[in-house]
C-alpha cells in the first residue's frame, strides 16, 4: 500500500486513512495470534516450511501491484533524499545488527539472524505508518522500492561481510533467492498494473489485508520450526529486536536532520530505516541457516508494526517543525546533486 499525500479534507484520503489506521492496529494482533498458533501446535505447521519463499513471492508481487510510474519517477527529481535514505538503511541496520549481536555475545544462529534483518530492504508497512505519522509518503516509497530492487546485491554481500564470522555464507545462492522471491514477483507485480489496470485496480483494496495474512502465515511457520527453543531464547531475541528496531527509528530520523532534509521527510526516513522486510529474512534465514537463525525475523515482523504504530500516532500528533532554513538547506542540496 502506497498512500498519498493530498488535501486532509480530500474524502478519499479520510478513507484511506481509516483504512491504514484500522490495518496497523489488526496487523500486528493478527501476527501475535499466528505466532502463538505456531508455538501451541508447530506440528501443523513445520510440514509448510518449504512454502515459506512462495508466500514471500506472493507478498512481494502485491508489492508491485501497488508501484506506478509516479513512485518511480520520484526517485529521479529528487535523488539526494533517496539516497541519503538508501545509504542510512543499508548501514545503519545492519549495523546495528552486528553491534547488538556482539554486544549481547547471541549464539551463532541468532547472531546471524539479527544480522539478517538488519541486512533486509525496507518493510513492506512503512509506507503506511509514513502516512500516518504525517511523514513525506513520496519519499518513503522511493525509499522502499529502490531498497527492495537492489537487495539481491546488496543484501547477501552485507551478510557476508558482518555474519561470516558466526557462520558459513553462500551468497551466491543468497543473491539467486533474493532475485525469484522478491525482485522477479515485484517485476510481474508492476507489469500486472501496466497491462491489466481494470482488474488490479478492483483488487488493491484488499492487497494489505492479503499481505498482512500472508506475513502473519509466515511467522507461525517460523515460529514452529523454532517453537523448542522459543522458551530459552525468546527474552533475548526479544531484546535484540527491542534495540535494533529502536536504534533504526531514531537513527533514521537523525540521519534525515543530518542531511538537512525538512521534517516530514525525516519522519519517512525513520520507518524506512527502521522498519524492515523481515518476511525475506525468514525466508532466507530458513533457507540458509536454521528455522532459529528466523526467530529474531519472526519477533521483529510483530514488534516493528507495534513500535512503529505508537510512533506514527506520536510524530501525527506533533506539528511539522519545518524553518525555512532547512528547506532551503534541503532544496539546495537536491539541487546540487
Amino acid at each position: 500500500m502506497s498512500p498519498t499525500s493530498e488535501s486532509p479534507d480530500n474524502p478519499a484520503l479520510a478513507a484511506e486513512a481509516r483504512i491504514a489506521r484500522t490495518a496497523v492496529t489488526v496487523f500486528p494482533l493478527l501476527v501475535l495470534v499466528a505466532g502463538v498458533v505456531g508455538y501451541l501446535t508447530p506440528s501443523t505447521f513445520t510440514p509448510l516450511a518449504p512454502s515459506v519463499p512462495y508466500l514471500l513471492g506472493l507478498i512481494m508481487f502485491c508489492m508491485g501491484l501497488t508501484l506506478t510510474p509516479p513512485d518511480l519517477a520520484s526517485v529521479a527529481k529528487r535523488p539526494w533524499a533517496v539516497v541519503l535514505g538508501i545509504v542510512a538503511h543499508y548501514v545503519i541496520m545492519p549495523g546495528a545488527g552486528w553491534a547488538i549481536a556482539h554486544a549481547l555475545q547471541l549464539e551463532p544462529e541468532l547472531a546471524v539472524g539479527v544480522i539478517l534483518v538488519g541486512c533486509a530492504p525496507s518493510g513492506t508497512a512503512s509506507n503506511v505508518m509514513a502516512f500516518l505519522a504525517k511523514g513525506d509518503v513520496a519519499l518513503s516509497v522511493a525509499v522502499a522500492s529502490v531498497s527492495t530492487l537492489i537487495a539481491p546485491v546488496v543484501t547477501p554481500l552485507l551478510v557476508l561481510l558482518l555474519a561470516g564470522s558466526y557462520l558459513p555464507i553462500d551468497a551466491g545462492a543468497m543473491v539467486l533467492d533474493i532475485v525469484k522471491t522478491v525482485l522477479l514477483p515485484v517485476i510481474l507485480g508492476v507489469l500486472a498494473r501496466r497491462f491489466a489496470k481494470g482488474l488490479v485496480a478492483r483488487a488493491l483494496p484488499v492487497l494489505p489485508w492479503a499481505s498482512a495474512i500472508v506475513i502473519a502465515f509466515i511467522v507461525a511457520i517460523v515460529v514452529a520450526g523454532s517453537a523448542s527453543k522459543l522458551a530459552a531464547a525468546g527474552g533475548i531475541v526479544f531484546l535484540a529486536v527491542l534495540l535494533h528496531n529502536g536504534f533504526g527509528l531514531g537513527l533514521g530520523y537523525l540521519a534525515g536532520k543530518v542531511g538537512r532534509l525538512d521534517d516530514r521527510a525525516r519522519r519517512a526516513l525513520a520507518f524506512e530505516v527502521g522498519m524492515q522486510n523481515s518476511g525475506l529474512a525468514a525466508t532466507l534465514a530458513t533457507a540458509h541457516f536454521s528455522p532459529l537463525a528466523a526467530l529474531p525475523s519472526a519477533v521483529f515482523s510483530l514488534w516493528h508494526n507495534v513500535s512503529g504504530a505508537i510512533v506514527a500516532a506520536w510524530l501525527a500528533r506533533r506539528p511539522i517543525r519545518d524553518s525555512a532554513r532547512d528547506q532551503g538547506a534541503a532544496t539546495g542540496s537536491r539541487h546540487s546533486t
